[in-house]
């Protein structure tokens, strides 16, 4: 493959980014495709109690499987892995479209969340091993977009589904885009892994496993499902504790260990890592609380409240398209900074304009916020990818990935902390009234976080201006 090969549909590997862009819209269409329908489920369905875990069971599975995806992609090979990801995605999706009550459309949903794990971080891993450094940001603006047109596409779908034929299309209509997205990887893409005999870490695997499910369960639902007090929250945190430090000592023993410790001691990808998991809170702070914050505070619909928060998925891939130019010429840390100083800015500005609701700002905002993750997020995942050889790619691309799905979740507990705290204080009923204090206070918390983002950035090592050689480095042996 030629290494200044153009990057596009049509060049040699355009029926690959075709493939990936197809298995990343399913990821992307199903984060916000439910959410419009949930009033269509729980009519036919019932159980209004039940359907918060519709998206708590989706994100749990998906963060917790996806270190152990990375570490088998690195073992075995990026297709058989991503390819499981879509089957796995494929036959939840049917399950949950036949789905005779909540209980078992909430069990269905973590087989999506399972498919979700592998297929999301190896298609970035994928793009890691197919394109040179150069090239990279041009494809991240490329898989951007997808992000930016299910943030539109996504709700609407939901809406007419639910309004003209049936929930249960929701989740049909992933079926021919799953099959799509699975011939074209098996036609296109190939690639060469050595083979040796590996030694699987089943007990890291498995500790891995609960101590994560643990913790991220008790984030998700302290607070929520059950005070943060209680005995089940107290267990959770225990149990996660326990099992995450029997992991550490157990993948100091293990021959192929499922998540390499050691590779947190490189300052660079500590740094990234850090980066990711507020680029996490940082989108749960808008894309959670601004619309209930427009919604109850103006009487704004929620097709328009939700076209507010859409601004800032529409702001991400026009600086991700354009970040490439830029770490070519200033280097991977000095973007990460100026787009982390961006988010900053527009976090202080939703803050300060919390007490005056409208769309419009909020609109502006969020697009501003957008721009300066597509700056940050994209840049210190290629930089993390750059610094490691295909054997370690997968785990440090399934580490980001991880990082901000864990973002999510703790921003999740801690903002919703904040929000029911004012709310309590100020009589205990979410209405006009109360939403503006406990929207500021949750938009303040998002900009701190937007400043702990900012001295993660500003720690990343300095790097140099890459070279026109380096901008051309060979890509992995695959297609």
């Amino acid at each position: 493959m030629s290494d200044t090969a153009a990057v596009g549909f049509r060049s040699e590997r355009g029926p690959v980014l075709i493939a990936l862009m197809l298995t990343t819209g399913l990821i992307a269409i199903d984060a916000t495709i439910l959410a419009t329908a949930v009033p269509s489920v729980v009519g036919d369905l019932g159980e209004f109690d039940q359907f918060p875990w519709l998206f708590s069971v989706y994100l749990l599975a998906q963060a917790v499987s996806v270190p152990i995806y990375s570490k088998l992609a690195d073992t075995f090979g990026r297709k058989p892995i991503v390819l499981i990801g879509v089957g796995l995605f494929l036959l939840g999706s049917i399950l949950c479209a036949v789905a005779w009550n909540m209980g078992a459309l909430i069990l269905f949903r973590v087989i999506q969340g399972l498919g979700a794990g592998a297929a999301a971080p190896m298609t970035m891993t994928i793009v890691g091993d197919l394109y040179t450094v150069a090239e990279r940001a041009k494809v991240q603006g490329y898989i951007a977009s997808v992000w930016a047109i299910s943030s539109v596409v996504g709700p609407a779908l939901g809406g007419v589904f639910s309004q003209f034929t049936s929930w249960r299309w929701i989740f049909l209509v992933n079926i021919p885009l799953c099959l799509i997205a699975g011939w074209a990887l098996l036609r296109f893409y190939h690639e060469a892994v050595e083979r040796r005999r590996h030694r699987i870490d089943y007990a890291g695997a498995a500790l891995l496993t609960v101590g994560l499910t643990a913790i991220i369960l008790g984030l998700l639902e302290g607070g929520n499902a059950w005070a943060w007090s209680s005995i089940q929250s107290i267990g959770c945190f225990a149990v996660g504790a326990i099992a995450l430090v029997a992991f550490a000592l157990v993948e100091r023993r293990a021959a192929e260990p499922v998540l390499d410790l050691a590779i947190f001691r490189r300052r660079l990808i500590s740094s990234t890592t850090l980066v990711s998991l507020g680029i996490g809170a940082l989108l749960t702070g808008v894309t959670s609380f601004v619309p209930s914050y427009l919604e109850t505070s103006i009487g704004v619909v929620p097709l328009l409240s939700g076209l507010a928060v859409a601004a800032l998925t529409l702001g991400w891939p026009l600086s991700a398209s354009l970040s490439g130019r830029l770490y070519l010429r200033i280097g991977f840390r000095a973007t990460v900074v100026l787009g982390a100083v961006i988010a900053l800015v527009g976090s202080i500005a939703l803050a300060v304009i919390a007490p005056f609701p409208s769309p419009w700002l909020v609109a502006a905002v969020a697009f501003v916020m957008g721009f300066g993750l597509g700056w940050t997020a994209a840049p210190s995942l290629i930089a993390a990818q750059a610094s490691v050889d295909w054997s370690e790619r997968g785990v440090v691309t399934g580490t980001n990935a991880f990082a901000r799905s864990a973002g999510s979740a703790l921003g999740v507990a801690v903002f919703g902390s904040i929000a029911n705290n004012v709310i309590a204080s100020n009589g205990g009923v979410a209405n006009a009234t109360t939403i503006i204090p406990a929207s500021a206070a949750v938009f303040i918390a998002t900009a701190v976080i937007a400043l702990l983002m900012l001295a993660a950035a500003a720690w990343m090592p300095r790097d140099r201006v890459i070279s026109a050689e380096e901008r051309a480095e060979p890509a992995a042996d695959a297609v």
